[in-house]
């Protein structure tokens, strides 16, 4: 009913619980996680499907009515049938009940936290993900209970529902004079139920403003009721007028989004109540640090108004300084934050008169005391003194709060905390006070449950203990590496292998066991005995495996000792290693260091320098002089520097730091040196100035001087062998003058060249740049230093000058280049090009390739300079062959609309013979023609002022129409092509071409009619094609002209196709199809979108969001009569999807972007409000059972 009104609050329902991080290796991802079992209420609650929130509440609710549970398991197999029987041909199989009579059972006996609905709401016929979207559970109510009536006819349960919740209302009027009763007005119940449902209708419609809103107001509720001043029934036992509360449906959230879960009396005992504990009041916030902590909507106004005033506590505010209060409390101003959408404030405190109120010389705004609506103030007295009356005293049963998995227990006085707000009662459940529950049922959940069911839990129940065990034993199993140290040896401070696959063994062991267990499977797997060796912890650094701590109490488990998974462990007699004594512990544990000095004895060439780097090992307590010392291999004195750098700097960088004298005697692990960190040992009488500079206690180092590769080119096609190469020293500083200077010196070039050539840059693929100026410095021309300039002969352009590529048609073989003035207009650019190139004649235009080198659309403004056209230096024009229209006409290529549907609509008459007697004449093959495929036909030039009539009579004198006898214009269709679909109607003949904005270069299609016609500008051309019953195609399209002046909604669409096909409006059920996405959008009245922003009533339009109804669109057409099935989809479709979801999924592997989506999503604007997705209905279907 209410579609995605209600969007799920995923934080609601989703218990705030976190996936844990396991390892790769963890043999618990390998097994199935079982669900967790119940809680310590004993309660098990329901899984949510993604919106199912409020199907959870309400079978909750219904579980918990004992009469209705024991009603429903009182319903044997041999009326409802068996569901193994569901799919065999003539078996009569009640599926509902029987799959509701499975959940209740589950919920009761089955070990675990969240039972699954999946297979009721299979029941239901929800196959197209309709758990997806959330609805009003008072809906629900009604069309469950409905379902469940038509799926109990004929059995002994025919009359559950009536039975429990049917009442009978009467609407009576008595007159005080004649005593004439007129039953029309003030509600009486005529017949009490055993239980009340009770709707507080929280949403409600805005019919001022258009569009929805909850009430978030004060509903107070009592706990116990008694309905004798509303009934009819006067001779009963006081008792049977009493009624206590059992169930608060709860709804958090807006009319638009939230999420719903249920506070249930547990009326059989079922569950562990415990009491939550008292909660410490909280203090009072201002508006300011509500507003800072997120609880306050600064998109309600009114619950802002509200919530200034209630703190006034009945004073009221004066209307003049009410803006003033806002500003003060919530530091929001109201003209720059609301007036634009709800005028001044006075105006809306005038909207809203139902909450707030002025005095009669309207100075001062109150807020309206909170009423129960719809009673009188007696009745309304009744109710408060029943709710304080219940409230104070001891309420038997105990209450639960089921939120969807997770189900806590509450108290009494939580329930009053539901009167108002965002969260607050949507729906209450009474049941009288008489029905007295049997001992029997008290604190037995397998009261009544049938035998079967109760057989089928418990296999369920074993079946779930086996999944907990594998899993509780995978989670504590974990991989341990044994290393042998026979098979190891001691080098460069670390231990080493010989062969590390045989060194090592796996183990897989359960870490709640013992050390000695451990130590019995080490010695089981190597086939040896236990000869008293020592465990020791391990651990893989970069050097190499080094040990720790030994393993010495046997009796601890396996995680106490602290091996976890992937622990690595040493096995060895504890003091040596193939005669090697080693040091264990993180005192001794080796660091893997990169020592770097110059390599004074190789000369410096080229500006490089040459340093030798090693990489050692040295223990943790190594001084930083050993360390040197021992890499250098020379008495090491106090004149050396040594440079530290971090593991990840750049060698070249400015990350070195200097050690002084006194680190030299720091141990490695006084200076918290790491694996991969680097030492730079520099002796300063040997070492080149030049190459160190240093700043402080920083060093930078520098290898070589930046240069620029220049490369001679003495023509555009010079070969390999003629070309010359020479580096010059630079710097981002430099001019390029100056460096096109050094490299004529260097290249022993003729000095006169310097005036003659310029500088350009190469791209990746080795084409040129336009030269780049000599004025500018190599930061100020983007020239990348270490990279490759062209030394070419020509001058570089002026300020003034703009240098072009140029080619002759899409052959980028031909590309040739100009130099011109900005001032130069594309004419005179054009014959410049042209006497170039050679080419003779007047037929000839330029086009410009855009940045993705496509070629764009002509450069129809001959007479405007280069530089307002937007042609900038670098771009390239093409020479494509073709005049340009004169100013003020039109160059329009022209299609031809595929025949075939022409040919299957027109009866074989004179005419339709005669035409097809022409096309055989042309020699057109006719599956040419009817292929289903636009024909191209050739252009024509129409002037801009010239009719659509004009254009369509030109049309006729093309190929494939000239020879075709047509009596006239009006037999003609003429179409507005976008990507080679008709997409728009040329309508109203005399419509000039101006003015239907139609471009040079639009495509036009022209199709054959059988009849004339005229199309107005608000007449609508669909396609309406209706489907095969019982098949996903549909029969051929047919023409259906629609006239949307009165109105173009959705039931004036269904009006008209109605009456197209000559059934009655309710028989028929239509879609638009979505050619892009594959898809069908059911068009009916619900589905029209409510935007926030919008001020004014506005009708539903269909060609408006989201249905965006245009000429040529094609609408699916359901006979109900004949077709039950509310799919609209084919067999093509269901394939088209599928390829979309492929290409999708193969674009996500490759890593690729989609740059170009649908144009229509590039094109059009994203509203500024938020797009909702069209609503959808609630229904259950229920097979026949009469």
């Amino acid at each position: 009913m209410f579609g995605d009104l209600f969007e799920e609050d995923n934080e609601a329902f989703l218990g705030g619980g976190s996936k844990t991080q396991k390892g790769k290796d963890s043999k618990e991802d390998q097994v199935e996680q079982p669900p967790p079992p119940r809680g310590p209420v004993n309660l098990s609650g329901l899984k949510n499907q993604g919106g199912t929130c409020y199907l959870n509440s309400l079978l909750q609710t219904l579980l918990f009515t004992p009469e209705f549970r024991e009603a429903l398991f009182n319903l044997g197999q041999e009326e409802l049938g068996c569901l193994a029987d569901r799919n065999k041909p003539g078996a009569k199989v009640r599926v509902i009940p029987l799959e509701l009579q499975r959940l209740f059972a589950q919920l009761l006996l089955v070990d675990q936290q969240a039972a699954s609905t999946i297979d009721l709401t299979d029941s239901f016929g929800w196959t197209s993900k309709e758990e997806s979207n959330q609805h009003d559970v008072q809906e629900l109510n009604r069309i469950l209970f409905s379902a469940l009536e038509c799926s109990l006819i004929s059995t002994l349960g025919h009359d559950l529902i009536n039975k429990l919740y049917h009442g009978i209302v009467v609407n009576q009027i008595s007159c005080k004079e004649c005593g004439n009763l007129s039953e029309r007005q003030s509600a009486k119940l005529r017949h009490l139920p055993p239980f009340l449902t009770v709707s507080l209708l929280r949403f409600n419609f805005d019919f001022a403003k258009c569009e929805r809103y909850k009430e978030t107001g004060k509903y107070t509720f009592p706990l116990k009721i008694n309905l004798k001043p509303f009934s009819e029934q006067a001779d009963q036992a006081i008792a049977d007028y009493d009624y206590e509360l059992f169930s608060v449906i709860i709804h958090k959230g807006g009319c638009y989004g939230g999420h719903y879960h249920v506070y249930i009396r547990d009326v059989d005992e079922l569950g562990n109540w415990q009491s939550p504990g008292e909660e410490k009041p909280k203090p009072k916030m201002s508006l300011k640090e509500m507003k800072i902590n997120g609880l306050l909507d600064l998109d309600d106004p009114l619950s802002i108004i509200k919530t200034i005033l209630a703190k006034e506590e009945g004073s009221g505010v004066r209307t003049d300084q009410l803006g003033q209060k806002l500003l003060e409390q919530v530091g929001i101003s109201w003209n720059k934050k609301y007036r634009k959408r709800y005028g001044s404030i006075w105006k809306f405190i005038q909207q809203n008169s139902d909450v707030f109120y002025m005095d009669s010389d309207g100075s001062t705004v109150h807020l309206k005391c909170n009423k129960k609506p719809g009673l009188d103030s007696d009745d309304q007295t009744l109710l408060s003194s029943e709710l304080l009356t219940c409230t104070n005293m001891s309420c038997e049963g105990q209450w639960f709060d089921f939120n969807d998995s997770i189900v806590l227990p509450i108290q009494i006085k939580d329930i009053q905390k539901q009167f108002e707000g965002k969260e607050s009662a949507y729906m209450l459940f009474y049941r009288k006070s008489c029905l007295k529950r049997p001992s029997d049922a008290r604190k037995n959940p397998k009261f009544k449950v049938p035998a079967h069911l109760i057989e089928e839990t418990e296999q369920e129940n074993m079946k779930l203990q086996k999944l907990r065990a594998d899993f509780d034993l995978a989670k504590n199993l974990i991989e341990i590496h044994v290393h042998q140290g026979s098979k190891y040896h001691f080098f460069n401070g670390a231990l080493h292998p010989f062969d590390q696959i045989t060194s090592i063994l796996n183990l897989h062991f359960d870490k709640r066991k013992t050390v000695r267990d451990l130590r019995e499977v080490i010695y089981q797997q190597l086939g040896s005995k236990d000869d008293g060796s020592e465990l020791t912890f391990a651990k893989r650094l970069p050097a190499g495996l080094h040990l720790y701590d030994h393993l010495t109490d046997d009796n601890e488990s396996i995680n106490n000792v602290g091996i976890k998974q992937g622990s690595d462990l040493f096995l060895w007699n504890g003091k040596e290693v193939n005669g090697v004594t080693l040091k264990t512990g993180i005192e001794f544990e080796p660091v893997l260091l990169n020592i770097i000095c110059l390599n004074e004895s190789k000369e410096i060439t080229g500006g490089a320098t040459e340093f030798k780097e090693t990489q050692q090992c040295f223990a943790r307590d190594t001084l930083l002089h050993d360390a040197c010392e021992a890499v250098i291999q020379v008495e090491f004195s106090k004149e050396f520097n040594i440079y530290h750098q971090r593991k990840g700097q750049k060698f070249h960088s400015n990350n070195w730091t200097k050690y002084s004298a006194t680190d030299f005697l720091k141990t490695i692990s006084d200076l918290s040196l790491e694996d991969g960190d680097s030492i730079l040992v520099v002796n300063p009488h040997n070492s080149d100035s030049c190459l160190l500079k240093q700043s402080g206690n920083e060093l930078t180092l520098v290898l070589e001087s930046e240069w620029l590769e220049v490369e001679y080119f003495p023509n555009r096609k010079s070969s390999q062998n003629e070309k010359k190469t020479v580096k010059v020293p630079a710097d981002e500083r430099m001019l390029l003058s100056e460096i096109k200077l050094k490299a004529i010196e260097e290249l022993e070039l003729e000095i006169c060249l310097e005036s003659k050539s310029c500088l350009r840059q190469i791209d990746r693929n080795g084409k040129l740049l336009p030269p780049v100026c000599g004025d500018a410095t190599v930061n100020e021309a983007g020239v990348k230093l270490k990279s490759t300039l062209a030394l070419c002969p020509g001058c570089a352009p002026t300020s003034t000058q703009i240098f072009l590529y140029y080619i002759v048609g899409a052959d980028p073989q031909t590309e040739m280049e100009i130099v011109v003035e900005e001032s130069t207009t594309v004419k005179e650019c054009l014959k410049m090009l042209l006497d170039l190139t050679g080419l003779k004649g007047d037929c000839w235009h330029l086009r410009k390739v855009d940045w993705c080198y496509e070629v764009g659309e002509p450069l129809k403004q001959e007479d405007a300079v280069l530089k307002d056209v937007n042609i900038l230096s670098g771009d390239t024009l093409v020479i494509a062959e073709g005049k340009l229209p004169p100013k003020g006409f039109l160059k329009l290529p022209v299609w031809i609309y595929p025949m075939q549907s022409y040919y299957s609509m027109v009866d074989q008459d004179y005419q339709t013979d005669e035409i097809s007697y022409q096309i055989s004449k042309l020699n057109i093959s006719v599956s040419d023609v009817c292929e289903g495929e636009l024909q191209y036909s050739g252009e024509m030039e129409i002037s801009n002022e010239a009719t659509v009539e004009d254009l369509k009579i030109q049309a006729m004198t093309l190929p494939y129409l000239h020879n075709i006898s047509v009596p006239s214009a009006e037999f003609l269709r003429a179409w507005i092509l976008e990507k080679k679909r008709p997409t728009k109607i040329l309508k109203g003949n005399h419509n000039r071409l101006k003015k239907l904005n139609i471009e040079s270069g639009s495509d036009i299609c022209i199709q054959l009619l059988k009849k004339e016609e005229n199309l107005g500008s608000k007449e609508l051309l669909l396609k309406v094609q209706m489907s095969v019953p019982g098949e996903k195609q549909y029969y051929p399209a047919e023409d259906l002209i629609w006239d949307t002046t009165k109105e173009c909604t959705a039931l004036a669409l269904r009006q008209r196709i109605a009456s197209h096909f000559s059934l009655s409006l309710d028989q028929i059920d239509i879609a638009k199809y979505f050619p892009e996405k594959f898809e069908w959008m059911v068009v009916s009245s619900w589905t029209q979108q409510v935007t926030k922003r919008k001020k004014r009533k506005n009708k539903q339009c269909l060609q408006e969001s989201p249905f965006y109804l245009k000429d040529g669109d094609i609408i699916g057409v359901k006979n109900l009569l004949v077709d039950s099935n509310k799919e609209f989809s084919t067999w093509k479709d269901d394939f088209g999807k599928e390829k979309i979801k492929q290409d999708k999924e193969d674009k996500k592997k490759r890593g690729q972007r989609v740059h170009f989506e649908n144009e229509k999503t590039c094109t059009e604007k994203k509203p500024y409000s938020r797009c909702r997705k069209p609503e959808a209905t609630l229904s259950i279907n229920v097979g026949v059972f009469r």
